[in-house]
């Protein structure tokens, strides 16, 4: 069974009746086929260089494909207080999901990471990021998604968290834990712009959606087992905390 592409699926998002009959029909016919992961964890060691012990909050940003699974992940881990999908690298009239989806933007979908540095280390992030948040080794793609829009980059917020990701692939790189080299870019100075509300926790909202049980939902099994110590079992959601 190959992935099933976010774009194909995409119709699905529509509301009404018809849509979500078409839904539930189609995540029946999924759920007869063997479930397995779109793409299996990688087991990493921890960065051997991580930032300064810090207090207050803390922002990072990720790219890795669809920030569907990356919010997912993230909003799982312990001392984050919020992940937003949005969209990172162009400009503010350019982050609609439509026009961003044509790769000509500059953006790449983003999830922008609140975090509690005494909880949870930029390090610590990076780590389930590059293990199991997405692989590292695809080049303007993730599974079935493609384009610019779906790199892997990191936007560091600042000098030291550059400093930080630049040691920490050097590292990986050097350990060949991946059997190939890491194509994550660095990029810095850009601004992260939040996506539309329905992308918002979609992947709590919507755990049976096809698209989501087959590429994301193993990413958070993924990070209970590997990272139990950081796992959140209750996740952060955008769209309840705006409301409360």
């Amino acid at each position: 069974m190959t992935g099933i592409d976010k774009k194909t699926a995409r119709p699905f998002l529509a509301k009404g009746a018809l849509a979500a009959l078409v839904l539930s029909v189609a995540a029946a016919v999924f759920w007869q086929s063997p479930a397995r992961s779109a793409e299996d964890a990688v087991v990493i060691p921890p960065p051997a260089m991580d930032e300064k012990a810090a207090s207050g909050t803390e922002k990072a940003i990720f790219a890795g494909g669809c920030f569907w699974g990356v919010q997912g992940v993230f909003q799982h881990v312990k001392g984050v207080s919020k992940a937003v999908s949005g969209y990172t690298g162009g400009s503010a009239e350019n982050a609609v999901y439509e026009v961003v989806g044509t790769g000509r933007t500059g953006h790449a979908e983003s999830v922008e990471i609140t975090f509690d540095p005494s909880k949870v280390t930029y390090g610590q992030l990076l780590q389930v990021y590059f293990s199991v948040a997405h692989n590292p080794t695809q080049l303007n793609y993730q599974g079935p998604d493609s384009g610019t829009q779906y790199r892997s980059t990191i936007f560091a917020e600042n000098a030291e968290q550059k400093k930080v990701a630049e040691s920490y692939i050097a590292q990986l790189d050097k350990a060949k834990v991946f059997g190939k080299p890491i194509v994550t870019t660095l990029e810095t100075g850009k601004t992260f712009y939040p996506a539309e509300d329905y992308h918002q926790d979609f992947l709590t909202l919507n755990p049976t959606y096809p698209y989501i049980v087959y590429n994301d939902l193993p990413k958070v099994e993924n990070l209970k087992s590997l990272f139990p110590a950081l796992y959140s079992e209750k996740p952060v959601l955008v769209l309840a905390s705006s409301k409360s």
